[in-house]
């Protein structure tokens, strides 16, 4: 790259934003060094050789890396993957180790970062590597985040649980309701939301691959796609988990928080209506709830499965559903959770799109807007939670009405931004002269 592409605004910003992605993530390994667990960087070496945690993401990562790639350039890559991981199967199956597959997946994602740098020249190499990028970014946001919730359990030993259940009284209680449903269903439910609930950047990767298909053809990407919004919430929400620490109703009134819990209420008996107060707990249960990011994730993949085919259409609308009865339904969040997570999702995408089409007023005003709603939502569930519950046929709805106006928003500038199919006017056709 010459020294004037270097000093173009759009090359330098990107290359700001590299190293200060990279400097967070050494940050990260120090600080799970710090307490005795390996980091995001070496979890992620790790699984060149051993078994990795989810082999579905691997091969994830390396669809998102294939879109750059032409279709038989993508059979020969899959065909090397699952030859390379037949290989590791066997070696763990004499030497009866952990079975996971995945491997082969990341080897072939490294492999095209070595093609790029030592094959490929000019627009070539800078395509394949940002296709590398863009299905190691994936991986590496997966154990960013784990890392994330490590912190957030050794370094926030009181939580707000009380807090957001009593103001959880203003929606009916339901994640109560919903766990109550979910038993009821038996194993056949319960395996399936678990399935959904384990395999959301799965679900990501498949909505992402339709938005990225004419990659290889069109040589570019496009100027917005699923993949910046999954990334952007995986980076913001653990950061708001440092000041938000909330475990959920399985752990602090359920069986699974063990002698740290209120009491074993959930989910057969609502939570009594008392002044909460901060509560300690242990320190390896991550702070996870507030906003629930599966709820974001899975809202921005109903989003953008919007402007595909039918099918993924109703792909993106059951994975929403089903996964806000899995996060529910298993304990995992309130329902203020869900409801701040919506709202920050919908903040997030309408700011990345603003960005990846030039700011407007439009924008701006949306964007703030999200902003002030989310963060009016979790002060009001800090301390006013006991007028929520006191009051719930008034803060209920005011709560669904704060998300709902976010929603309307955004899905009435995001139709101005879209472009406006023009209609033929028809000329009237000349009249006969009467004689």
């Amino acid at each position: 790259m010459t020294a004037a592409a270097w000093r173009q605004p759009r090359v330098i910003l990107w290359a700001a934003v590299s190293v200060v992605a990279l400097g967070f993530v050494i940050a990260l390994e120090i600080a799970a060094r710090h307490y005795g667990m390996r980091g995001p960087i070496t979890n992620q070496a790790r699984e060149v050789i051993f078994a990795p945690k989810s082999g579905p993401l691997l091969y994830g990562s390396m669809a998102l890396m294939m879109v750059v790639l032409p279709w038989r350039q993508r059979f020969v890559a899959a065909g090397v993957a699952v030859g390379i991981d037949v290989v590791f199967f066997l070696v763990r199956w004499v030497f009866d180790a952990r079975m996971m597959f995945g491997n082969g997946a990341l080897w072939v994602v490294l492999g095209c970062a070595v093609i790029a740098v030592t094959r490929r020249t000019g627009r070539e190499r800078a395509l394949l590597l940002k296709g590398v990028g863009l299905g190691l970014l994936l991986v590496t946001g997966r154990k960013t985040g784990d890392t994330w919730l490590l912190i957030t359990s050794k370094t926030r030993p009181m939580v707000l649980d009380q807090y957001v259940a009593v103001a959880d009284h203003a929606l009916g209680n339901p994640s109560w309701f919903v766990g109550r449903f979910v038993r009821a269903t038996g194993p056949i439910g319960e395996h399936l939301l678990d399935y959904v609930y384990i395999q959301l950047a799965v679900a990501a990767v498949l909505v992402s691959f339709y938005q990225l298909r004419n990659v290889a053809a069109e040589r570019r990407f496009p100027s917005h796609h699923l993949v910046r919004t999954f990334l952007v919430i995986g980076l913001l929400g653990p950061a708001i988990y440092m000041i938000y620490p909330v475990v959920g109703p399985i752990f602090a009134y359920g069986a699974d928080g063990g002698h740290w819990a209120v009491a074993n209420l959930w989910p057969d008996t609502a939570t009594p209506v008392s002044t909460p107060h901060l509560m300690p707990f242990n320190d390896f249960t991550p702070r996870n709830c507030m906003p629930s990011l599966h709820t974001a994730w899975a809202t921005a993949i109903f989003i953008h499965s919007r402007k595909g085919p039918r099918l993924l259409r109703f792909f993106g609308a059951f994975w929403l559903i089903t996964t806000l009865g899995a996060t529910l339904g298993f304990g995992y969040h309130y329902g203020t959770d869900i409801v701040t997570g919506v709202v920050f999702t919908l903040t997030i995408e309408v700011a990345l799109r603003s960005q990846a089409r030039g700011w407007d007023r439009s924008g701006i005003r949306l964007a703030v807007y999200g902003a002030t709603v989310f963060t009016a939502l979790l002060l009001a569930f800090r301390f006013l939670p006991m007028e929520m519950a006191g009051n719930p046929w008034v803060f209920g709805p005011l709560v669904l009405l704060a998300m709902a106006s976010v929603i309307y928003g955004y899905v009435r500038t995001t139709r101005q931004w879209e472009p406006q199919t023009a209609i033929p006017v028809r000329h009237p056709e000349p009249q006969p002269e009467l004689v």
